[in-house]
């Protein structure tokens, strides 16, 4: 299935930069999980952007992200099968897990200014490798395991992964991983808790 022009399903996936924004406010639910391509910001501001009600983001083997402003809530795992990651390209994709952002082999990532509430899985989970990621002024409610930084034990990839957290809002309703690291550098500044309640 190839997305039509003028769709963030479709500038998500071109080979070229792109800065994406939005004409105007809007609710998008996504029937399989967007894959993002190298060097692309997405830029909500001047619109209230939801990504909800279906499947999250993924960033994988990729460099050069940025993702602003996007309010991000009621992931859900989504079904498996064909889906387009390039305009060149189509892969077979097994069922999404229902993370909010799923990083995966990826550097030189910048998550700033997001909500994020109420996914099936993770809020954040960056892994296999994933460096140089920096989240920064953002939101995050009502969720069970907020960001995982290394999936496993025994993974020794993950040796090299430098995360850094500052200035976000831990807030009503969440319970742990606020982040969890298993590997690597970790620079968590300046975050806020004052009203983080388990219920």
């Amino acid at each position: 299935m190839t997305p039509k022009p003028g769709t963030l399903g479709h500038a998500v996936i071109q080979k070229k930069p792109l800065w994406i924004i939005f004409a105007h406010s809007m609710v998008i639910k996504l029937s399989q999980e967007l894959i993002v391509n190298s060097h692309k910001t997405i830029d909500a501001r001047g619109a209230n952007v939801h990504i909800a009600y279906g499947a999250g983001i993924t960033i994988q083997f990729v460099k050069n992200v940025i993702i602003h402003g996007l309010h991000i809530h009621d992931i859900v795992s989504a079904p498996g099968g064909t889906v387009r990651d390039s305009v060149d390209h189509v892969g077979f994709r097994t069922a999404s897990d229902g993370d909010g952002i799923s990083i995966f082999g990826s550097t030189n990532i910048w998550l700033d200014h997001l909500s994020m509430s109420n996914c099936q899985d993770g809020l954040i989970d960056a892994i296999q490798g994933s460096t140089a990621i920096t989240i920064s002024n953002s939101h995050f409610t009502h969720h069970n395991d907020v960001m995982l930084f290394g999936a496993s034990d025994t993974f020794a990839g993950d040796k090299k992964m430098q995360v850094t957290v500052a200035f976000n809002h831990f807030g009503r309703g969440l319970v742990q991983r606020m982040p969890r690291c298993r590997w690597g550098f970790f620079h968590a500044v300046n975050n806020d808790y004052t009203h983080w309640l388990m219920y």
